[in-house]
């Protein structure tokens, strides 16, 4: 029997190939199917007549290469002319595309080998096998991409009047962007929504020199500008000018401070040999079986911790009791809610995805390049723990406030 990596390496039989048989009959299935949109379009098929008819073919297109994911064809599209009111119009397939070079499907393959951290040069000598070697230029890939353009800026701007978000996750991550002819450092501000079936959906995304009181708040307002009802409830970590961003807008919103992030805090400021304590004692505070046990072991904490490290104590008392706040919903939801880690796994993609990047030549391309991979569903984001009780807790609790 033959090695398989030597007949998967070998160029393949003329005859013997499946795909090579296939394109060979790929031309003749393309020219019947256009044929066959053409006269549906026209009300009658080639020289039929009847009062049914709504205009004529008029030979074709001149001959063009097509990609497609079965290889390169050449393709005629046939053409016709419409009667209108005003007199004819050209007949426009939507089928293919006029100047169209490429299939959507091998369009998506483009951008999903982009999105997986292929860098444009190697997506050309990746699909080679595929699309006969010649068939993409240099930039073919860069095209594409730039027509995500388009589509970020109509997902940033569209209205959020009809769609309802209880619970808001914010959070920023660095990545490297060329800015004045320097490569920097700048954080990307997310915004996540929960919606009331649990799950989880990219509102905004926006690049901010820093993450100050002033940048949080113009991404809010962009947020109040489309039209987003206030939050039940928001998560975050301990970023001041976002707490005080979130507090102007939403004074009524219930706020959640990420109880790793405090964790990470008041390790900083212990010394090492008491972090195993540290910890333990933390726990009781976040994995209690209740909120009036989690307040109690919160109160001890402090008692115990003020003679031990008075630093800790400080940082533990900053966060207050919004570290305790997931203690008022369901306890399924307990384990998503007490850590912004929903949104951490997505920025962990995020930088996965930008370290084969380097840095971005625009602020623009950085943005883009993190909303493809959530719109094309290269990062997939799972419903929060519990979501199948969140629609109806609300809703009882609305009846509560009434």
């Amino acid at each position: 029997m033959r090695d398989r990596t030597a007949v998967l390496l070998s160029p393949p039989s003329d005859f013997h190939d499946l795909e090579t048989l296939i394109r060979g009959r790929i031309r003749e299935m393309i020219s019947d199917i256009l044929d066959e949109e053409l006269a549906a379009g026209l009300g009658a098929d080639r020289h039929e007549r009847g009062p049914g008819r709504a205009g004529y073919r008029h030979g074709s297109s001149p001959p063009r290469q097509l990609v497609t994911s079965l290889g390169p064809v050449e393709i005629e599209v046939p053409r016709g002319r419409l009667k209108t009111p005003t007199g004819t119009k050209e007949f426009e397939s939507q089928i293919i595309r006029r100047y169209e070079r490429r299939t959507p499907r091998l369009d998506a393959a483009l951008l999903a080998s982009y999105f997986a951290g292929t860098n444009t040069r190697k997506v050309k000598l990746a699909l080679k096998p595929l699309v006969g070697g010649t068939a993409l230029s240099k930039s073919a890939v860069s095209r594409v991409v730039k027509r995500l353009e388009s589509l970020f800026q109509a997902w940033r701007e569209r209205d959020l009047s009809q769609e309802s978000y209880p619970i808001l996750i914010l959070d920023a991550i660095r990545v490297a962007v060329r800015m004045a002819r320097r490569v920097v450092k700048v954080p990307v501000q997310a915004v996540i929504g929960v919606n009331e079936s649990g799950e989880k959906v990219l509102l905004e995304l926006r690049l901010a020199p820093s993450e100050s009181h002033k940048s949080w708040q113009g991404v809010i307002e962009s947020l109040a500008k489309r039209n987003l009802a206030a939050p039940r409830l928001v998560m975050l970590d301990g970023n001041a000018g976002l707490i005080r961003s979130v507090r102007e807008a939403w004074p009524e919103a219930e706020l959640q401070r990420c109880t790793n992030h405090k964790l990470e805090n008041l390790l900083a400021k212990a010394p090492k040999h008491c972090h195993t304590e540290l910890k333990r004692d933390y726990a009781a505070i976040t994995h209690a079986e209740n909120g009036e046990q989690a307040k109690t072991a919160y109160e001890a904490f402090l008692r115990k911790w003020k003679k031990l490290v008075p630093e800790v104590a400080v940082s533990l008392e900053e966060a207050g009791l919004e570290l305790l706040t997931f203690y008022g919903y369901p306890q399924e939801m307990w384990k998503s809610l007490r850590t912004t880690n929903l949104i951490e796994r997505v920025n962990g993609e995020f930088r996965r995805r930008v370290k084969t990047q380097g840095s971005f030549s625009t602020e623009a391309s950085a943005l883009v390049l993190l909303y493809g991979l959530i719109a094309s569903g290269t990062i997939r984001m799972r419903k929060i723990d519990g979501h199948h009780l969140l629609k109806s807790f609300l809703a009882q609790d609305e009846r509560m406030i009434a």
